[in-house]
């Protein structure tokens, strides 16, 4: 029997087209209604805030739990242009310092408070919301990054509370094949980010 492959440690995965990337984020719904309503952020959602997108679906329903959570009752679907993810990560520090992929920590330090965007990776997430043994990109977005995400990447947004619900009824009905067939397909993005390896060769400083 052959063993399923086992992804890269660090590895962006994501629903996508050729020219976009979907992400998710959960809000309360005097955000996210209206979001998906008119298929850009409302001038509530404030754009001078840090804001972070996860194109993982599972990691986005471990964080607000299926969409129950309080003030994440909304699921957003925001697909945004792969060329503004570019340079999100073009312009991106890892959240936390790294010894051997930064020169000390106040390097790091100085790069982060200077950069629009930062990456995080944690434990991607399976049906159950139990961590796997690789991980899952989180980019968080600040200045310039969130408002360019906000009012020039967005290309549609879709309220998937919906789908996040039938999934987790699958899910506790025991019917795991059709919440897995069910689940948005997210396959490898080949795109350059940062990730936390001690070597500088593989990990690209950008």
């Amino acid at each position: 029997m052959n063993t399923p492959a086992v992804p890269p440690r660090h590895q962006v995965r994501a629903l996508h087209t050729a020219t976009t990337v979907t992400v998710y984020q959960a809000y309360r719904p005097d955000i996210g209604l209206p979001a998906a309503r008119d298929g850009r952020f409302p001038a509530a959602w404030k754009r001078d805030r840090m804001t972070w997108i996860k194109p993982s679906f599972l990691w986005m329903m471990y964080r607000c739990g299926w969409g129950t959570k309080e003030g994440q009752e909304v699921v957003l679907a925001v697909e945004i242009e792969r060329a503004g993810l570019e340079w999100a990560l073009a312009n991106a520090e890892l959240s936390h310092y790294v010894r051997g992929v930064h020169p000390d920590r106040a390097s790091w330090q100085r790069a982060l408070r200077a950069a629009p965007t930062r990456v995080q990776w944690d434990p991607e997430r399976d049906l159950d919301l139990n961590p796997l043994p690789y991980r899952s990109l989180q980019l968080g977005l600040s200045g310039e990054a969130s408002r360019r995400y906000a009012d020039e990447w967005t290309v549609s947004v879709r309220d998937v509370t919906p789908l996040a619900r039938e999934v987790h009824a699958a899910v506790r009905a025991g019917e795991r094949d059709r919440a897995a067939a069910l689940l948005p397909v997210e396959t490898p993005l080949d795109l350059a980010v940062p990730r936390p390896v001690p070597d500088a060769s593989k990990a690209p400083r950008i």
